[in-house]
Order: C-alpha cells, then sequence, then structure tokens
C-alpha cells in the first residue's frame, strides 16, 4: 500500500514535475494536483477518497496561500502531514508556515533522494526538519518560551519526556495509564503554555530547556 500525496503550487510545470518525482518512489503516490489552498478545500470537502496522507504545499500562491492553507488543513483535517516545498528561505517565512502547523519544510532546489527521505520520515515520525530548520525552530522558541517562569504539573513533565520518543499520543496514555482524552489535554494545556502549534514545537522546547536529553 502507498502513501497518497497531495501537491499544491500555482506553477503547473512544476507541480506536474514534483508529481512525475513523488510517483517514482516505492511508497508514495500523487493523488491530483491542486492550483492553491481553496482547490485543496474544495477537493477535501467533495470526498474522503480525495483526503491525502500528506499535502506539498508552496508558500506563495494567489487565492489562498501557503499558510492559509496549511492553518485549514490543520483545523479541518489534523491527521494530514503538511510539508512546505517552495523557494522561500528566509527565517520568518519558515517560522510563519511551521507556527501554521506544518511538520516539515524543503527547498525546491532538494534532490530527489532527499524528499523521499523526508517523505517516509514524516510518515513514521510524524515531522521532518532539515538541520538548518530545527535550530532555527529551537531559537524561536528559546527566545520566546525561556524556562523561567513556566510551571508544569508533574504528569506534564512525563508526558513532554514521552513525547518526544516515536510514541503516538494513544500508546502514551497507555504507558502513563490515563485515559486518551486526559492526554489530550496534557497536550492542550502544553501547547499554550509554550505557545507551540504542535509536537515538534513541544520537542523542540523539551530539549533546549533539557527537561528532554535525546
Amino acid at each position: 500500500m502507498k502513501y497518497s500525496v497531495v501537491v499544491v503550487d500555482d506553477h503547473t510545470l512544476l507541480s506536474q514535475a514534483i508529481e512525475g518525482m513523488v510517483n517514482t518512489f516505492d511508497k508514495f503516490k500523487v493523488l491530483y494536483t491542486c492550483k492553491n489552498g481553496e482547490e485543496v478545500a474544495d477537493f477535501f470537502s467533495a470526498s474522503p477518497k480525495n483526503i491525502p496522507d500528506i499535502v506539498l504545499v508552496d508558500v506563495n500562491m494567489p487565492v489562498m496561500n501557503g499558510i492559509e492553507t496549511t492553518q485549514w488543513i490543520v483545523e479541518h483535517h489534523p491527521q494530514v502531514h503538511v510539508m512546505v516545498l517552495s523557494a522561500e528561505d528566509a527565517d520568518e517565512t519558515i517560522l510563519k508556515m511551521l507556527k501554521a502547523g506544518a511538520v516539515g519544510y524543503l527547498l525546491k532546489d532538494t534532490n530527489k533522494e532527499v524528499l523521499e527521505k523526508a517523505l517516509l520520515e514524516m510518515m513514521e515520525n510524524g515531522f521532518y526538519h532539515t538541520k538548518n530548520v530545527t535550530n532555527l525552530l529551537l531559537n524561536s522558541v528559546s527566545r520566546k518560551n525561556g524556562r523561567n517562569g513556566v510551571t508544569f504539573k508533574d504528569n506534564e513533565v512525563v508526558f513532554m519526556k514521552l513525547a518526544c520518543s516515536e510514541l503516538t499520543y494513544k500508546e502514551i496514555a497507555n504507558k502513563m495509564f490515563l485515559s486518551p482524552k486526559t492526554i489530550d489535554g496534557y497536550r492542550d494545556s502544553l501547547f499554550t503554555k509554550l505557545n507551540v502549534r504542535n509536537r515538534v514545537g513541544l520537542v523542540m522546547y523539551a530539549i533546549k530547556n533539557k527537561i528532554y536529553t535525546p
């Protein structure tokens, strides 16, 4: 069984080239391509069969740009992994996309092997970031969220450490002998306290503040 991918880019030739490349990967296939987020929303709403495992999205697009598209997908279909594939390499743009909910960021000059590896890691680990993007996210989190002044419940600390592993939220709930609903509460509380949008931000905070040591 192959993982499904949707390519969102307003440049037709480029999106077709990306589609052709992804379709050569053993474990992935492209369902369709879109020119902007509005088309994504229309396709997703038309049929559950149109909802993929991964969306590869550009940043600069007309009608509904990459940030707006990512926010819409995260809000309405949080199970879908959003990876940015863009020529934009400005720190501010990368952070905006990550904060919108993207769990991966690659530049368009990335080679084929790296893209395939990134897609595989996203499906296996839930996120993929290059070293530069990880460092950028770490620095951003540390600037905004120094540990001083932030207090945690004991179980929140335990949850944070387990969230840094490859366990799913359901597996974390089982390990802590708590209900998935309680774990969701810890997750949402920490997201609010630390001003992060996803698990990657939580992990980066835990590592930076030595709550978790890889």
